[in-house]
This record gives structure tokens, C-alpha cells and sequence, in this order.
């Protein structure tokens, strides 16, 4: 087996295009847009590189065919928040064969350990972990857009290598259909007429103000979590505009107390069930097979991105009414009749307290490995 370095035009492409051929006879696979796959590894569209570094292998077997490939990462910002230096790997995809695995973990390591990182995390992505982060061990069906999906047989490749468990983030299913518990309601309509607060729905003519309200928030409710980084507002830009193809600005909501921003939650339609036709091709065909399976199918579900609010509002139920506001948005319309709610932590009490109250249940379990050199 051989592996080489991605570091030209021709190997960079098939980097986006072996998952293509490993999963083509898995119905629940859907690629992922190369453009989203690409952007990570552009120091022009990835934020991430000016303070990190990144490359990226591919596998070769002895008859020269393509069977595997992997990234490594440096976040210099987070990797000495660790008790030990740690990079991460990500974008892995392999055969069914444990040698070849490991020769890419291998890789990987050996270059983290050449640039004076002690521990890696993985799989991660070189950026926030909104996206391409987690190895999927638990509920093996169609993935939303950003979600990873793996075959079951990659968690032994992981543990086999000597990764640990980090943590799990875990991923709940609330079917729209059926009522919010009477308690759960009665809390969030009670939050909503309070005086002072008050929820409005995202509006693109008013982005910077959003955007700076967002990074207010996520800089305070996030920064008790182990490893938090500040978010920086090119990150921001940047996800806002890789949505705004999908976006729909009545389904992201804030909250405000006197004019204060101070929650906010996130949701997008499954895009996925139209990008699912266009097998991550953006292209002019692409875009008009993209066009017309999203005029001519419903969308059905929904993905709550992300949740929270700062922490001198925690425990307040504005996370609850924020909910709310999404649902009597979203109910009457008739269309939409499940939401995942996603992407918590396990060590997330909080959080994982609101999906129950809403009546929630357990969907998928991505977890994060980590390996101490």
C-alpha cells in the first residue's frame, strides 16, 4: 500500500470523489457538496488557517487503486487548551480492511507528532464542529447537510487504533405532529409575554446586526465549555453564506431582554433530501436538478443546528420559547413533520433536559475519539 500526500489539482479531486465510490452501494449515504468539502481545505474560504495548518493523504493498494484517504489538523488556538497538544484528524474513509486503516490513522499521527502535538481528536474537521465532526455510531440512516456517515465497521478501525472515548454528541428526534407536553408549552408561552422579551425571526436585509448578535451570545453561553474558543465573525460570515442557497430566515430565531441579544436557535430544512439527486455537484446541471426537485418535493424535515443562550439567561426557559416560536411558525404550515434536534454534547445536562421536555427522542450518536501519543 502506498499513500501520498495531496498536493495537486488531479489528487485534491479525487480526495472529494473516493467516498463517491465507496458508498454508492449504500442508500443511506448523500454526499456532501464538494464546494462545502473543498472550502475546508481553501486558506482563502477557511478562516481556520490563519491560525492552523492542515493537509491531507491519499491510500493507495498495490495495484494502484484508490482505497483510502484522511486530514490532519492544527487549530494552534485550541490545541494548547488540551493537557496534552492535540491536532486532530478528519475526513477519513476507508475499505473494509484494518491494515489500511491503520496506515492512515498512522499518517496521521506520525505528522501530528512531527509538528510537537501530543494527542489528536477524531474525526473532527478543521473548523467548528457544526459540520463533518463525529464518528457516526448510533442510527445509520440518511444524514442531514454537514452530518457525517460512516459504515458501522469504522468504529473498530478507531478503537482497534487505540482511541478512547472523548465524548459523544448526540442527536434527538421530535416528531412535529404530536402536541408539546402541556408543561412545556405553558412554560415557553409564559416566557414569551413576559415584559421585556421579545423573539423575532432572522431577516437578510439586517445581517451584520444578526451576525454581531450572534457572536455575542455564542462568546458568552459557550465559554464554560471545555476548549471554548471565541467565534470570530469571519467564521460567522462564512457559515451564513454557505446557508443562504438553503436558508429560511423564518425558522432562525432570536431573543432579546430590553433590546438585549440573548439566545438564539438555528434550523435549516433537510436540504438533503434534494441534494441527495445532485451527488454533491453544484455544477450548471447540478443547479438545475437542485432547482427543480426543491420546487417539486416538500421538505418534511428540519434540523436545529444549534441552540443557546448566555449564561446570565440560563435556566430562564428562553431556550423553551425559542422552540416555541419555531413551532408556531412552522406547525401551521402543514408541511414539516419532524425536527432534529441536534448536535448536544452528552456532557450538555442543560440542553439534553430541554429535547426530553419537548418529548424528544435519541435519533443518532456521533462520538469524538481521542488518542494520547
Amino acid at each position: 500500500m502506498n499513500v501520498i500526500e495531496v498536493n495537486n489539482p488531479r489528487a485534491a479531486r479525487q480526495f472529494i470523489d473516493l467516498p463517491k465510490k465507496l458508498y454508492k452501494d449504500d442508500p443511506n449515504w448523500i454526499s456532501p457538496l464538494d464546494n462545502d468539502v473543498e472550502a475546508v481545505f481553501d486558506p482563502l474560504r477557511n478562516v481556520f488557517f490563519e491560525h492552523g495548518v492542515c493537509t491531507r493523504w491519499l491510500l493507495y493498494d498495490n495495484n494502484g487503486q484508490l482505497i483510502g484517504r484522511i486530514a490532519a489538523f492544527i487549530n494552534y488556538e485550541k490545541a494548547y487548551k488540551h493537557p496534552q497538544p492535540t491536532g486532530g484528524a478528519g475526513f477519513f474513509d476507508c475499505i473494509n480492511d484494518i491494515k489500511a486503516a491503520h496506515l492512515l490513522l498512522g499518517t496521521a499521527k506520525a505528522w501530528l507528532q512531527g509538528h510537537g502535538m501530543e494527542a489528536m481528536e477524531g474525526p473532527v474537521n478543521f473548523g467548528e464542529n457544526d459540520k463533518f465532526w463525529g464518528l457516526l455510531i448510533e442510527g445509520f440512516k440518511p444524514p442531514s447537510l454537514g452530518m457525517n456517515y460512516n459504515p458501522p465497521y469504522y468504529q473498530h478501525f478507531f478503537e482497534s487504533y487505540g482511541f478512547e472515548k472523548s465524548y459523544d454528541q448526540l442527536t434527538n428526534f421530535l416528531d412535529i405532529t404530536v402536541p408539546f407536553t402541556e408543561r412545556f408549552t405553558k412554560i415557553a408561552d409564559w416566557v414569551m409575554k413576559k415584559p421585556g422579551y421579545s423573539f423575532r425571526h432572522f431577516d437578510k436585509k439586517h445581517f451584520v446586526k444578526f451576525a454581531e448578535d450572534f457572536r455575542e451570545i455564542y462568546n458568552d453561553g459557550w465559554s464554560t465549555f471545555d476548549n471554548f474558543t471565541p467565534i470570530e465573525m469571519g467564521v460567522i460570515k462564512e457559515s451564513f453564506r454557505q446557508m443562504k442557497a438553503i436558508m429560511d430566515e423564518r425558522i432562525l430565531w432570536f431573543a432579546y431582554y430590553n433590546e438585549e441579544p440573548i439566545g438564539f436557535v438555528v434550523c435549516l430544512p433537510d436540504i438533503n433530501q434534494v441534494l441527495k439527486h445532485v451527488n454533491g455537484k453544484l455544477n450548471l446541471w447540478g443547479k438545475l436538478k437542485f432547482l427543480w426537485y426543491k420546487k417539486t418535493m416538500t421538505i418534511d424535515r428540519l434540523r436545529i443546528i444549534i441552540l443557546g443562550c448566555k449564561k446570565k439567561y440560563q435556566n430562564h426557559g428562553i431556550e423553551s420559547a425559542l422552540i416555541r416560536s419555531l413551532q408556531l411558525e412552522v406547525v401551521p404550515r402543514g408541511t414539516v413533520k419532524g425536527v432534529e434536534l441536534a448536535w448536544v454534547g452528552d456532557f450538555n445536562d442543560k440542553m439534553l433536559a430541554i429535547h426530553a421536555a419537548t418529548g424528544a427522542k435519541l435519533d443518532k450518536v456521533h462520538r469524538t475519539y481521542k488518542l494520547v501519543f
